[in-house]
């Protein structure tokens, strides 16, 4: 069992014991299904890093579309309905399109960003706005070339514009305030939830790639702003996009973290990989 596999256990553990919907441990459940099966698809059709930039704009369009004719409640767009369930397409698609402009950098994949900081101002959504400035910030640190400091700038006054209005969305049962409701429970579980999410951060462990610590930032803000908003907290709480998204993102870090994130053991003829081995997949194979 991967220590991702372990934390949605302990999710579904929390929601039971919480009296939580049967329906809800079922999509978390499915969420995890689907998710692995498309980061296993992905990877194992992974082509050069070229069209990445247009695959990252192409996601941020469709932020910006969830914005403009999404799912409205209380003022704030931030989901789709599909077939009866609600998704959150910043949380599927943000952190793989930080994680992917950390390892390829071009215009197409810089304009995504400046797109993403600006759906992210007008849904609005702190949460996701502050991850996109935290992976923004952490690529920053280890170099500025003029993409990086463009989308900076952008995931910057995005952030403060969406600080700038109102959030008044109450917390939804079993989805926000999970890690709350989860000491509430008993401190065991409180500290197993925290214990969770740090584990969840595990890929950064491993040294020597550009999107590490940029994976490590975007999620870090995420679980942040779930235990200080009415944010959703991937995998304990309801809610497949998390999950999915935690897991698209892994496409985006090296193969080796890949294998090892699905429980596989590479062999010594395994690491003789090509030319590509770090490079992300190509934008047919990331939808």
């Amino acid at each position: 069992m991967t220590h991702f596999d372990g934390w949605t256990a302990a999710g579904l553990m929390f929601m039971a014991s919480a009296v939580a919907p049967m329906r809800y441990l079922a999509i978390n459940v499915a969420a995890l299904v689907i998710g692995l099966a498309l980061l296993a698809l992905i990877v194992r059709n992974r082509r050069d890093a070229a069209g990445t930039g247009m695959m990252v704009l192409a996601a941020a369009t469709a932020l910006l579309a969830t914005m403009l004719s999404g799912t409205m409640i209380d003022g704030v767009a931030r989901w789709v309905s599909i077939g009866g369930i609600v998704l959150q397409p910043s949380l599927i698609l943000l952190p793989l399109m930080v994680a992917a402009f950390a390892r390829t950098r071009d215009a197409a994949g810089t304009g995504g960003m400046v797109i993403a900081a600006v759906a992210l101002a007008l849904q609005p959504d702190r949460a996701m706005a502050g991850a996109l400035l935290a992976g923004m910030a952490a690529m920053a640190i280890a170099a500025r070339d003029r993409h990086i400091l463009v989308a900076l700038a952008a995931a910057a006054a995005g952030f403060a514009a969406a600080l700038l209005q109102p959030d008044t969305l109450a917390p939804t049962p079993y989805v926000e305030q999970a890690f709350g409701s989860a000491f509430a429970v008993s401190t065991v579980v409180g500290l197993g939830a925290l214990t969770g999410a740090a584990l969840l951060l595990l890929p950064m462990a491993v040294r020597g790639d550009a999107a590490l610590p940029v994976f490590a930032a975007t999620w870090l803000a995420i679980f942040v702003a779930a235990i200080l908003g009415n944010y959703p907290t991937p995998f304990i709480g309801y809610g497949g996009s998390g999950i999915i998204g935690y897991l698209l993102s892994l496409a985006a870090l090296p193969g080796r973290l890949q294998d090892t994130a699905g429980g596989r053991h590479r062999s010594p003829a395994d690491s003789r990989d090509g030319p590509d081995r770090h490079a992300l997949l190509a934008p047919t194979a990331a939808c």
